[in-house]
């Protein structure tokens, strides 16, 4: 196959195509033997000016709307010690499942490197944090985590569709 190189004459018709509006896939028919990323290409080299849009490619499209989420999960600070900065702290919300679930003992939480297959592999907190840990627990036979976060990592497919619905478009 040989490689047809950019003559004076295919240049001169390039412009006059992209100053006519043509799209860079017709232009390449037009031309023959081009992709349409070789007219895309030469045009930035040549440095031909973006074209004017059309009225009505030009007028803002109208958004939908979408669905206000119900609930925004946040975690909540643990307060150590004093009270009074523990009642600060509580929201008249409903309490998320997973966090107020997700107390792990103190002998049970392991490191990385302290990781095997016998226990839950559940990451809690911010890694990048010095508190950061995993559950420890005892972990379900084939799975990485325990029963408990197994439930949250294993949803069925009817209650993960029940639970975000998808709007369409």
């Amino acid at each position: 196959m040989t490689a047809l190189t950019w003559t004076d004459e295919r240049v001169e018709q390039l412009k006059k195509l992209w100053e006519g509006g043509l799209s860079a896939s017709q232009i390449a028919a037009e031309l023959g033997n081009v992709t349409r990323n070789a007219v895309i290409g030469k045009v930035h080299r040549l440095g031909l000016s973006g074209r004017a849009k059309s009225p009505t490619s030009a007028a803002p499209r109208q958004r939908k709307a979408r669905p206000v989420q119900q609930m925004m999960r946040v975690s909540r600070p643990v307060a150590r010690g004093n009270t009074a900065l523990a009642h600060a702290f509580e929201v008249e919300a409903e309490p998320d499942p997973v966090a107020f679930d997700n107390v792990v003992p103190m002998n049970q939480r392991l490191s990385l490197l302290e990781l095997n297959e016998a226990t839950c592999h559940w990451p809690v907190g911010d890694p990048s944090s010095p508190e950061f840990f995993f559950c420890g627990g005892k972990s379900l036979p084939g799975l990485p985590y325990c029963a408990h976060h197994s439930r949250i990592a294993y949803q069925p497919v009817g209650d993960r569709r029940r639970a975000t619905p998808k709007t369409t478009r």
